[in-house]
Order: structure tokens, then C-alpha cells, then sequence
């Protein structure tokens, strides 16, 4: 990335001469010239030259560091569904999304793409959005990274949102970065909170940084949209209301837009006897201390006894005894289930930020100073393969009556 000055727009006016902080701008035959060994890319001068004759140049095309603010509007929720059903992490984000959309005085807009959506777009307005902007196409039923990206970012190019959220899920990870690449934004990942600076409208996007031991508040002020993915479970619902009223906008493209160099063969469920980890109310997890994959069945065993769901730290996954998809922490999912049971898992900071928000969180370890037990609602200190089978039967006891 580099900067230059377009001569046939410079009129030698010295006003980015007197903006730069590094004198780096001099004047030659009445025009700005750039040394480019002292200029640091601070901005400065662009924002100070008045006829748009300073451009940022980079990924094979020149374009204004700062963009025209004013066009931009609304905030806008990427609504990933599966199997043609809105996922639960959207209506997380149009809760919040809401709130930062009344916060800046714009419109609430959903964006869903998929085949037979029509149903799906109502239930979005339904949560409170004002718009829904819906792709309905067979070539988007399943999600694809290059139809998808594509379909985005000629939305935004059109319709040009303030703000862009999206989930922190497998599918969002790999849309949202082709589409803030595509359109030359920022993007803040794994976000677990957001906020507004109401007299800069910036979206103040907040994340675990330095392994969790601190928490980074970011901010996008040279470009649009501002863009976000939000972990899964740190957000609250928006309420339902069939009343509400909203506009449903259908767009639909040509096939090069749809066109995908990679080809869906089939799609292959992985089979789980458990419920879903980040839609589950109680949730059972192991660790270390588990000591072998077989022993993950008293697990398995107080999980279904509860109804509930098995996680696994991150070094039980790394170590192949469950996969990827059980694994709770800063690499794994964010959860918030009513009751979290910790088995074997020492605590730390990177399991903890993906399950602290638990509402009760019972930990078992034999080791009575190990970290779990600094955010646990209750401890149990003791040889879990002692305690899972105990209460195992107990729970089952009480909850046949």
C-alpha cells in the first residue's frame, strides 16, 4: 500500500503541506509531492485536501482513504441460515443491533440469503428489523464461499450500510473477511461486546485480546461499512413481535454472481446423541483429567441424564478424544447455558472466556486451587471418576420422580 498525489486534481493550494505531521509534502512547480521514505499513511493529508487529489493506492486500484460518511446508513445483520432456518445467533445480533441502530438514528436491516426464504425474511421482521434485503436463488441454498461474498458485497456496494454484523460462526468467519477484503473495510473478529460513540458514529467493537487477559476496544474511522463478527451466547435475543411491520426488498442477480469455482458434492451431518452444544441449557464438559476418550462415556452419561450437551476443552480435542465441534474457549464456541459442569478442566483463561457467562457453573477437579474453581458457583474437589458416576445415578433418581 502506498500514496500519491493525482497532479490534474492538485492545485497547489499547501493546505496538505501545513496537515502533515512528518513533513513529508513539498511543493514542486505548484504541486504536492509525497516523500515517501518520511510519509507514515496517517491520513492526514487526505483528510485536509479539498479536491480529492491525494489517494491511498493499493490492492491493484486507487481509492480515497476517506469515503463520502454521508451516504452511508443503516445497520445491517448477515442472518446465516441452515437448512433453510434463520440460525439463533442473527437474533441475537438484531437485539443488539437494534439498540445501536436507534443509538445512530437508522434503520434496522436483515440480510438473508438462501432458496425459499420468503417465511424466514417475515420471522427477521418479526424480531425487528425494518428491511430485509432477500437473495432467494437454488445456487444459495447451501452456503458457498464464492455465490455468497459476492452476492454481499454487491449489496453493500448498492445499498451502502453503516454498519455490517455477522455471526462469529464457522460460515460467517469465512464470508464476512472475503466481503471486507472485497469491499476494502475493516473487520473486528470474535467481538463479545458493542457500543456506539455517538459524536463520532463509531461502532466501538470490543474483544478478548493477548489471550483474554485483556479486552481491546476497536474502532474503524477511515472506512465503510463497519464491520463485525459477535461470538455466539454473549448476546441477548430479540423478543419476538408478530405485529411488527417491516419491508421485505428481493434483489436476484445473474449467474456469474452465482458462479462458484468450487463444486458441492454432498454434505455429511456429524451424528450426535447430545443435543446442540451452543443452543443447550446445561452443559457437561472434560478436560485433561479425563485421561482417555473412553472415559468421556460418564460424560456422555450425566449429559443425557440432564438433557444436556458434552463439551471438551481444548487440550481433550487437541488430544483427539472429542472433536472439534464439542470444543468450548477462546478457539472453540462461546457458550451460555442455565448450568455448566466442568470435569477435569484446570480453568484457564482460554477455556474461560468461552463458558464464564454460564449462569451456574459447578466444577469438579482434584485439584482444590486450580483456576476453575475462582469462577465457579459451586466446587467439588475429588476424583471425578468417582463423582460423575454418582451423580449421574442421583440426578437420574431425582429426576424419574
Amino acid at each position: 500500500m502506498s500514496i500519491k498525489v493525482i497532479n490534474e486534481k492538485c492545485v497547489g493550494c499547501k493546505l496538505c503541506v501545513k496537515a502533515c505531521p512528518f513533513n513529508a509534502i513539498e511543493l514542486v512547480n505548484k504541486k504536492a509531492v509525497i516523500d515517501l521514505d518520511k510519509c507514515t499513511l496517517c491520513g492526514a493529508c487526505i483528510e485536509s485536501c479539498k479536491f480529492d487529489a491525494i489517494v491511498i493506492v493499493g490492492g491493484g486500484r486507487d481509492r480515497p482513504l476517506h469515503q463520502k460518511f454521508d451516504e452511508y446508513k443503516d445497520v445491517w445483520v448477515f442472518c446465516e441460515q441452515k437448512k433453510g432456518v434463520v440460525q439463533s445467533v442473527a437474533y441475537e445480533l438484531l437485539g443488539k443491533a437494534r439498540e445501536l441502530a436507534d443509538t445512530l438514528g437508522n434503520e434496522l436491516c436483515g440480510v438473508l440469503l438462501g432458496e425459499d426464504m420468503k417465511e424466514e425474511a417475515q420471522k427477521i421482521i418479526h424480531r425487528g428489523a425494518n428491511k430485509v434485503y432477500l437473495v432467494d436463488s437454488p445456487a444459495l441454498k447451501h452456503y458457498q464461499d464464492e455465490p455468497y461474498s459476492k452476492v454481499l458485497i454487491q449489496l453493500i456496494k448498492e445499498y451502502k450500510p453503516e454498519i455490517v454484523l455477522c455471526g462469529a460462526s464457522s460460515i460467517g468467519r469465512s464470508l464476512i473477511s472475503r466481503v471486507a477484503i472485497g469491499i476494502h473495510a475493516g473487520l473486528t473478529a470474535d467481538c463479545t461486546g458493542l457500543d456506539i460513540d455517538k459524536k463520532e458514529r463509531l461502532l466501538l467493537q470490543t474483544r478478548p485480546a493477548f489471550g483474554g487477559n485483556i479486552m481491546a476496544t476497536i474502532i474503524c474511522p477511515n472506512h465503510r461499512p463497519q464491520m463485525s463478527t459477535v461470538r455466539h451466547k454473549v448476546m441477548k435475543e430479540a423478543a419476538e413481535n408478530k405485529h411488527h411491520k417491516g419491508k421485505i426488498i428481493e434483489k436476484n442477480y445473474g449467474s456469474n454472481i452465482y458462479f462458484s469455482r468450487t463444486r458441492l458434492i454432498d454434505i455429511v451431518e456429524e451424528i450426535e446423541e447430545t443435543v446442540n452444544l451452543t443452543e443447550a441449557n446445561v452443559i457437561v464438559s472434560g478436560g485433561r483429567g479425563m485421561q482417555s476418550p473412553e472415559n468421556f462415556k460418564l460424560i456422555e452419561g450425566l449429559a443425557k441424564a440432564l438433557g444436556g450437551a458434552v463439551g471438551a476443552s481444548r487440550a481433550a480435542v487437541d488430544s483427539g478424544w472429542k472433536t472439534y465441534s464439542h470444543q468450548v474457549g477462546q478457539t472453540g464456541k462461546t457458550v451460555c447455558p442455565k448450568i455448566y459442569i466442568a470435569c477435569g478442566i484446570s480453568g484457564q483463561i482460554q477455556h474461560l472466556v468461552g463458558m464464564q457467562s454460564s449462569k451456574i457453573i459447578v466444577a469438579i477437579n482434584k485439584d482444590p486451587y486450580a483456576p476453575i474453581f475462582s469462577v465457579a458457583t459451586y466446587g467439588i474437589v475429588g476424583d471425578l471418576f468417582e463423582v460423575l458416576p454418582e451423580l449421574t445415578r442421583r440426578f437420574k433418581e431425582i429426576l424419574k420422580k
